[in-house]
């Protein structure tokens, strides 16, 4: 009778958790469908609804969603799924053809995760609904989170009139102005450095598929996930980033300095064509106007962050996936750089940020102890004081690098050397070899 208690007692406050997350989460996602639809475009919930029958936005971000819900499936069972979708697929695009509609792919991706949500609910029980609820949440939090990514993103641009790029140009002085070195580095590299590139930075999803699918390899035989994996950094990251945005709204050197080595960049609206040939000069900085289509996307760098949690979450893989999870990080910093698309304090605040949820994530499954409530309490610190110090020590910074560059660098190194010592208590210790009884000497 105690252990029946036990069981329904523990379970009353994490259903209750679970309950009060689901309807924070779908206010939230209300209040940006509302957001959204009051500049005239499509919210996150209408976006991901219309997909059900008109030309999805990315095909491949829904065939990743349903893989992501494939592994609480057999492989018999993922063999007809991926039939059943590649089958409705066929006739989207026949019909489409016929009409001469947009061509695209990924509806029966999407029709598949909702029918196994269908079948969960009425033909599993117990365990096994749970288990395949689970699964489908996972693969529709996928989509879910790039559709809200996109409404902030549009709110940053349609709310934030004013950016701050002039700050971070100038703060940007203390590292040596390294969006400007890398961005010469780069164009240097001619046709084949720049795809490659690009290749990553548009491809940073996919890498993110790749390992969290190792991570969660496990789970159609243990019917059971894993307490932390990367999907749920990924997610926060992106749900929580952009709020940062809208604090410190900055649109990157491309746009912010000229139209830049690729033919791209802020034309008109560019405080000086000087990217990413002349550094911009040394002047107290102020709030510049700039259009109402640029994303503020800039502070911190979620790539940065993405690209950190990535390598993060590829340490504990075979050397072929910590190899991938080594060069993702490197060359996503090389094209945010390389690219115009962010300056070097942008990546600094990134990594802090990154490891600061990576840490409370990890602190919420095992339950709060001391040491994480330090860890994220002083990555939370720094994060901060790096804001402040950009918007009101610019000056500062760019006539003192000596100081002020290697007090940056020390201030994310120190969050990492933090996170480390934190996360390295929290690994599981080998138990100690059994050492042989001393035999009696035989005589």
């Amino acid at each position: 009778m105690s252990r029946v208690f036990t069981l329904a007692a523990w379970r009353q406050p994490r259903a209750i958790l679970w309950a009060t997350a689901g309807v924070v989460t779908l206010g939230f996602l209300i209040a940006l469908e509302i957001a959204a639809r009051h500049y005239g475009l499509p919210g996150p919930m209408t976006s991901q609804a219309r997909e059900v029958i008109f030309a999805p936005k990315s095909g491949f971000l829904l065939y990743a969603s349903m893989g992501l819900m494939m592994l609480v499936l057999t492989w018999r069972q993922r063999f007809i799924a991926l039939g059943v979708a590649i089958g409705i697929d066929i006739v989207f695009v026949l019909v489409r053809w016929a009409v001469d509609a947009k061509m695209s792919f990924g509806n029966g991706a999407l029709w598949v995760v909702l029918g196994c949500a269908v079948i969960a609910l009425t033909r599993r029980t117990g365990n096994e609904r749970a288990l395949l609820l689970k699964g489908v949440g996972l693969g529709l939090l996928l989509v879910t989170g790039r559709k809200t990514g996109d409404a902030w993103l549009l709110i940053t641009s349609k709310t934030r009139p004013m950016v701050l790029d002039p700050y971070l140009a100038t703060a940007d002085h203390a590292l040596g102005n390294p969006s400007w070195l890398v961005g010469r580095l780069v164009r240097a590299t001619g046709p084949i450095g720049t795809h490659l590139l690009d290749w990553v930075y548009a491809q940073l999803a996919v890498a993110a598929v790749v390992v969290a699918l190792y991570q969660l390899r496990k789970v159609s035989v243990e019917r059971r996930f894993p307490r932390h994996h990367l999907v749920r950094t990924f997610l926060v990251i992106g749900v929580v980033g952009p709020a940062i945005y809208m604090i410190f709204p900055v649109v990157g050197p491309i746009f912010a300095y000229g139209t830049g080595a690729f033919g791209t960049g802020g034309e008109h609206w560019a405080i000086a064509n000087l990217w990413p040939d002349t550094p911009p000069p040394i002047s107290p900085p102020h709030p510049v106007l700039y259009d109402e289509i640029t994303p503020r996307n800039c502070m911190p760098s979620l790539h940065t962050a993405w690209a950190t949690a990535i390598f993060i979450h590829s340490r504990k893989g075979p050397r072929a996936l910590r190899f991938a999870g080594t060069f993702w990080l490197v060359a996503t910093l090389t094209a945010t750089l390389g690219f115009g698309y962010h300056y070097g304090v942008d990546l600094i605040a990134g990594v802090v940020f990154a490891l600061t949820i990576e840490a409370a994530l990890r602190s919420f499954d095992r339950g709060w102890n001391r040491a994480g409530i330090q860890m994220v309490a002083y990555g939370t610190t720094v994060f901060a004081a790096l804001l402040v110090s950009y918007r009101y020590l610019p000056m500062k910074m760019a006539t003192h690098p000596w100081l002020f560059g290697p007090l940056l660098l020390l201030a994310m190194a120190s969050v990492i050397h933090v996170y480390m010592r934190t996360t390295r208590l929290w690994e599981p210790k080998a138990a100690p070899a059994p050492r042989p009884e001393p035999q009696p000497e035989l005589v």
